[in-house]
């Protein structure tokens, strides 16, 4: 499944969103680069480094409850070699939230030691938010917000038309996050990115998705694939799994047949809700 088949991004989208990106990028100190938890590498952009031009940046592993923890951690050690600190964090719930705030405001430092050598009154460290489609970005914004934060308007020298959230005495983050869009040339990081919906089902074949996922599932993880849907082998081909699942939970459609295409959404809604278990599906290293 190649990703620009199934992702609607086009070269005029990816000039707009970075220019806007840079626009932001001009007003704040510090980025916090948002990935899911579960496909750290997939979920990245790949000219990021080239569109923050040497912005201090802190790496956020969303969604770290669906993730494999000892994966986690050792993404974590992966960003830290190279130099870029990292936090797991859960964007709903607001587990290690306070923790990336931490780490922002440190990684932040050098710049407001900058600012004062110069002569300049403190203030509060600037931050925004930059991340694929589909990670949480809004959703980190809001918990941010509900944490004792203010929102505020325009700024004397800052551009016009921005809303900052006060997290604390001294930072402030962008109100609107900067989009950026998936790699788009493996075909693997399409199916990790349709998988784990980082990609609008509307835009993909949920069946052949589930087929792979089977496949993968049954590779890699077979005992919990039979534990979720009590089966007591697993047959050799994906399709048939996946008929046996729709059996088993009487998906049928009049006839008796399996409804195959239904069977297929329960487990793409199952696995991306962490039903089957916890899984990182980009390795370190690989």
């Amino acid at each position: 499944m190649e990703l620009d088949t199934v992702i609607q991004w086009f070269p005029g989208h990816m000039v707009k969103a970075k220019k806007m990106v840079r626009e932001n990028l001009k007003v704040v100190d510090i980025v916090i680069e948002l990935v899911d938890a579960r496909i750290p590498s997939s979920s990245r952009n790949p000219d990021l480094q080239e569109i923050i031009q040497g912005k201090p940046r802190v790496v956020a592993l969303n969604k770290a409850d669906l993730a494999d923890q000892n994966l986690t951690e050792r993404w974590t050690q992966v960003f830290a070699r190279d130099g870029c600190n990292a936090v797991a964090i859960n964007s709903t719930t607001g587990q290690g939230v306070e923790k990336l705030v931490a780490l922002t405001k440190k990684a932040g430092e050098p710049v407001m030691q900058k600012l004062a050598a110069k002569g300049r009154k403190p203030r509060p460290i600037r931050a925004m938010i930059l991340g694929i489609p589909n990670v949480g970005k809004s959703s980190l914004i809001n918990k941010l917000a509900g944490k004792g934060a203010t929102r505020t308007g325009d700024r004397p020298g800052v551009t016009r038309g921005k809303q900052w959230i006060r997290v604390g005495r001294d930072m402030e983050l962008l109100d609107t996050p900067g989009i950026l869009w998936p790699k788009f040339d493996d075909p693997e990081v399409g199916f990790k990115l349709a998988v784990t919906g980082a990609i609008k089902e509307e835009v993909i074949n949920v069946e052949q998705v589930v087929l792979k996922l089977l496949k993968y599932l049954k590779d890699m993880h077979p005992e919990k694939l039979k534990a979720r849907y009590k089966l007591d082998s697993l047959s050799e081909k994906p399709v048939e799994i996946l008929a046996d699942i729709g059996a088993r939970r009487g998906l049928l459609i009049p006839g008796g047949q399996v409804d195959m295409e239904k069977a297929a959404r329960v487990i793409l809604a199952e696995f991306r809700a962490g039903k089957l278990g916890r899984f990182t599906l980009d390795l370190p290293g690989s």
